[in-house]
């Protein structure tokens, strides 16, 4: 995942910071309220969430066009879940001083990873840890991460089997280890106005804000009547292209 001519500073561990990045997830600009029929998306269709949970993985810092400093891998899957604050504000460790111009990272979790014994994939990536019910971010029949799961209700949506006007997209897929497949990881980089400084004292954060309306009203329009259900097929890839661009800077606080 490293760009090319990447150099990582030799610094050493005593040395190194921590670093903030809190996700403020919203629905232009307004907090984002589960099970709230309040959103409405550019086709006028209503809708309220009532779960949403995201993969961030491979987080990168930037220190201008060429370089920057890559968080190390094991310490760099998180997921971001609606129902739990916490998990919405990640904690960079390692990082060392100095100042950045941006973050990168991907939303989603690498091919790499994903194939790779279970005795690496602990914490937010252990497929056992969370039943399906509880909202489980991986496909067993797919052996296969979830990347991003929005579920919730609309009146403009068709009735479901269950009588209710629900609607979900799971959306996953790394391309394939051996051989190609459907690809929806997704790298978003984010700049910053002005540098973020590590070093000096608190813990720096960086605030970004993720407008959850772009997983409808992004550069693939997506109708709740017409589309209610998207999985592990080709229309995914819309909706992947689609909450790439959800991320925006809100501030940055150098502490």
């Amino acid at each position: 995942m490293a760009l090319p001519h990447q150099r990582t500073p030799t610094t050493k561990v005593g040395d190194r910071h921590r670093v903030s990045i809190h996700f403020s997830l919203q629905v232009d600009e307004q907090p984002l309220t589960l099970d709230s029929l309040r959103y409405t998306n550019r086709f006028g269709e209503r809708y309220a969430l009532s779960s949403l949970a995201f993969y961030v993985s491979n987080v990168r810092l930037l220190r201008g066009e060429q370089a920057a400093y890559a968080i190390p891998q094991d310490s760099s899957y998180f997921l971001i879940r609606a129902a739990d604050r916490p998990s919405q504000t990640l904690s960079l460790p390692q990082v060392p001083p100095g100042t950045y111009t941006g973050v990168e990272f991907i939303v989603g979790v690498d091919s790499l990873r994903s194939v790779s014994d279970i005795s690496h994939r602990t914490g937010v990536l252990d497929p056992t840890e969370v039943t399906e019910e509880d909202g489980a971010m991986y496909w067993e029949w797919n052996s296969g991460y979830i990347f991003l799961k929005m579920e919730g209700y609309s009146p403009q949506a068709p009735l479901d089997p269950s009588g209710r006007r629900s609607f979900q997209y799971h959306i996953g897929g790394f391309g394939g280890y051996d051989e190609p497949g459907l690809n929806n990881l997704k790298r978003v980089r984010v700049l910053f106005p002005r540098a973020l400084t590590v070093g000096k004292g608190a813990v720096p954060q960086v605030n970004l804000a993720v407008n959850l309306n772009q997983v409808f009203d992004g550069p693939n329009p997506i109708r709740l009547s017409r589309t209610p259900s998207i999985m592990f097929s080709p229309a995914s890839k819309q909706v992947a292209d689609n909450y790439a661009t959800m991320f925006s800077l809100q501030s940055i606080q150098n502490q």
